[in-house]
């Protein structure tokens, strides 16, 4: 039997896809896995996926692979599904309901070959151990470099920073047009390279972002950040998982649709007085201090 498993969204989403591959693979082991994907980086050496699709290039598909053969398209969004919108399980579980699929603890994974991590390795050489940061997440171009909803606010990142920086060499994971912080350096840009990087660290300070589900792949536990969205949805439990503080001002919810924020606003519907007051600093620190 033909497979194809599409995955529509971002890095994170494609990364924690590489699970799904496994519970497909548990029930179909057979199978022949074709994966479609925006991220076909994603599932390099994946011993569960027969070949990679970008989204831009399946046209002919049809004819090679599911005309007179037995196939399924396993193509069904889990955003859209009820039980992701209104929170109820986490994506995992959902997403295997969707499928007809049984959920046995199923979690990411990435194939690094030796070169890649002979390479990449030195790159990272330094006479401190590491800890990596990801403080800000989100697409290119999405019109503003902070969003409250996900990302740590600068005066907590500023604290973690001023902690650490004199025992640790701290590696930003960033985007060219998010802020710079002084006393870090700057992370090589491939996600695969980053990966090497979360290995190599002591320490991880993360968001909700492509770096939290790299570090659920890679096996290293890292504190994690969450503002509005649910580690209960997104989360691992290898993680600390580090709750927002309780808003200081009502939150703006009357253009909200099926649920009460997206995953980028920008700073003017920030529910809070002061970007402190989103994070207790002392929290996280003590949370990495124990990692």
């Amino acid at each position: 039997m033909n497979i194809f498993f599409q995955i529509d969204g971002g890095l994170g989403k494609s990364i924690m896809a590489t699970a799904m591959v496994k519970a497909i693979k548990n029930k179909y082991k057979k199978s022949k896995l074709y994966v479609v994907t925006a991220y076909p980086d994603v599932f390099l050496n994946n011993p569960h996926v027969e070949q990679t699709f970008r989204t831009d290039q399946i046209n002919g598909v049809y004819l090679k692979y599911i005309k007179d053969k037995e196939a399924k398209v396993f193509v069904e969004d889990p955003y859209r599904n009820s039980n992701f919108i209104l929170e109820t399980q986490h994506l995992f579980q959902t997403w295997c309901e969707i499928y007809g699929l049984e959920y046995n603890g199923e979690s990411p994974e990435l194939y690094l070959t030796q070169p890649e991590i002979d390479y990449f390795t030195p790159f990272y050489k330094t006479d401190k151990p590491i800890m990596a940061i990801q403080p800000n997440g989100g697409p290119q171009g999405q019109g503003f470099n902070y969003s409250w909803t996900r990302d740590i606010p600068e005066p907590v990142v500023l604290d973690v920073i001023n902690h650490f920086k004199e025992k640790y060499t701290i590696v930003h994971i960033k985007r060219e047009d998010q802020p710079k912080y002084p006393d870090t350096l700057h992370a090589l840009d491939g996600f695969r390279s980053i990966a090497i990087l979360l290995q190599l660290s002591q320490k991880r300070l993360l968001i909700d972002s492509f770096g939290q589900h790299l570090a659920a792949a890679m096996n290293k536990p890292s504190v994690v950040g969450w503002v509005t969205t649910n580690p209960g949805v997104f989360g691992y439990g290898l993680h600390t998982n580090i709750l927002r503080n309780k808003f200081t001002k009502r939150p703006l919810l009357e253009q909200s649709t099926y649920q009460p924020f997206a995953l980028a606003q920008d700073i003017s519907t920030i529910p809070y007085t002061d970007l402190k007051q989103v994070f207790d600093s002392k929290k996280i620190i003590q949370a990495l201090e124990e990692l």
